[in-house]
């Protein structure tokens, strides 16, 4: 899954009928959509970064176990930790951020019938979640790789 394919995803479905109101069935599709994206962009993060990217000689299936272990309310409780996020690069930060409020956003989305998003808001935060996982992309390998460890590994105390 590749987390700008599904951007583009959210913005077509977030523009769909451009001369009319849109469906809030259409938004609340299009801000899921988004998450997702996030949600992705940091799946792809932790698999390249600890197991390798395609190019490496990497084991498929580790790598896709890796991609699988992330954990949404994990990893959703690890980027709300200020004091281990703020260690990370600004990139980093906002990229947790974005992802924390974004699925906040997308759960009422999905599961909350008397939510209601306008186009431009939807918009934004599809706007937004693109900047986030482009400039989370261009951060240094290490900093991604200490990131991936944080939301997919459990710490244990000695």
């Amino acid at each position: 899954m590749q987390p700008l394919d599904l951007i583009a995803t959210a913005r077509a479905s977030a523009n769909r009928q451009s001369a009319q109101k849109p469906r809030q069935s259409e938004l609340k599709r299009a801000l899921s959509t988004a998450y997702y994206a996030m949600f992705h962009a940091m799946c792809r993060n932790c698999a390249d970064c600890l197991i390798g990217t395609a190019s490496a000689d990497r084991s498929n299936p580790a790598w896709a176990q890796a991609y699988r272990a992330i954990e949404h309310g994990f990893a959703k409780s690890q980027c709300l930790n200020r004091q281990v996020m703020g260690r990370f690069p600004r990139d980093i930060e906002d990229f947790a951020n974005h992802f924390v409020d974004l699925q906040i956003e997308r759960h009422r989305a999905d599961y909350d019938p008397h939510a209601r998003f306008t186009r431009s808001d939807v918009t934004t935060a599809i706007d937004t979640a693109e900047a986030t996982i482009t400039a989370f992309l261009a951060v240094p390998i290490k900093d991604r790789r200490a990131f991936a460890a944080w939301v997919t590994l459990r710490n244990r105390t000695p």
